[in-house]
């Protein structure tokens, strides 16, 4: 893993002053229950994603790493080597896409590559979507903006069953109140006759800061306003190479630094032993939502 340039991080984003992320980054490395070997490119992440303010990125950031520590789900044992790994990267095409919006935004698609329902494991695809995202935004560095679109040719309603609700409230509270990033699309594409099926899923779990950026598009010409044609995978009437080809770029980094990514697992998440005051469990993350405040999406 080759962590992005701080130094040209910086330099596209004058506005952050190097002298605050250092500050936040003191205070991380004071903290007893977060790892001392947190890096500066990780703390700016959080400080950039909450606008530059202390007391946010410090609240996201616990928050964040407490979930990575207690959502088993998706975030403890990133083996990509691992028997449920190898059929994730079998179900799923996780594609961070080069280039960029006119904006600046980075797009990451989502879409299944195998299409029987019985093989597809919604805990395992998502571990593997973010442990592909973690990847991409520790070599990618801060953006003006991320845009996440899912692509539901092939989905069935067996897959649609295969989701538990308690799963999705889980993903959508970290997406929501966790991730370092400043989410600016949320966009479905091919949307299935059954779309209201997965809306019930998740509607009860999204707030209005969500649902304005959740795009659903049946008409591919509607989605180019988002994501310009030109930086598009050809499926999607693009010059990029299919998703099924471009996954195995980022299929292989995973494997290739496996190693590294454990260390990471290892480095995002607490020790609730030496938490200051009462010690955090899975079943409190949903009631840290009053006490922290919100990561706010754009």
């Amino acid at each position: 893993m080759k962590e992005a340039d701080l130094d040209a991080q910086y330099a596209r984003f004058p506005e952050i002053k190097r002298a605050e992320v250092q500050k936040f980054l003191d205070w991380i490395h004071v903290q007893p229950h977060i790892s001392a070997h947190f890096l500066e490119g990780e703390a700016l992440h959080f400080f950039y994603a909450c606008k530059y303010s202390m007391e946010v990125a410090k609240q996201v950031l616990d928050t964040n790493l407490t979930a990575r520590t207690h959502l088993d789900d998706f975030f403890v044992n990133l083996d990509i080597e691992s028997n449920e790994m190898k059929r994730a990267m079998k179900t799923v095409s996780v594609v961070p896409l080069p280039g960029a919006t006119p904006e600046g935004y980075r797009v990451i698609i989502g879409k299944l590559a195998d299409l029987t329902a019985s093989n597809f494991n919604y805990a395992d695809c998502m571990k593997l979507y973010c442990m592909i995202f973690d990847f991409w935004m520790y070599e990618d560095g801060i953006q003006p903006g991320h845009v996440i679109v899912i692509d539901l040719k092939g989905c069935s309603l067996g897959h649609v069953a295969r989701i538990g609700l308690l799963q999705m409230k889980k993903f959508l509270f970290y997406l929501q109140e966790a991730a370092a990033i400043r989410l600016v699309g949320f966009h479905f594409i091919n949307i299935v006759p059954f779309m209201d099926k997965i809306l019930a899923l998740m509607n009860p779990f999204m707030k209005k800061e969500l649902t304005s950026i959740l795009y659903l598009h049946s008409d591919i010409n509607e989605f180019y306003k988002f994501v310009p044609q030109e930086m598009l995978p050809k499926e999607y009437g693009g010059p990029l190479e299919d998703t099924n080809v471009l996954k195995e770029l980022y299929y292989k980094k995973l494997v290739d630094n496996r190693k590294q990514m454990l260390e990471f697992e290892t480095r995002h998440q607490v020790n609730e032993k030496l938490r200051p005051g009462k010690p955090k469990n899975a079943s409190d993350l949903f009631g840290i939502e009053g006490n922290f405040k919100k990561l706010d999406i754009d």
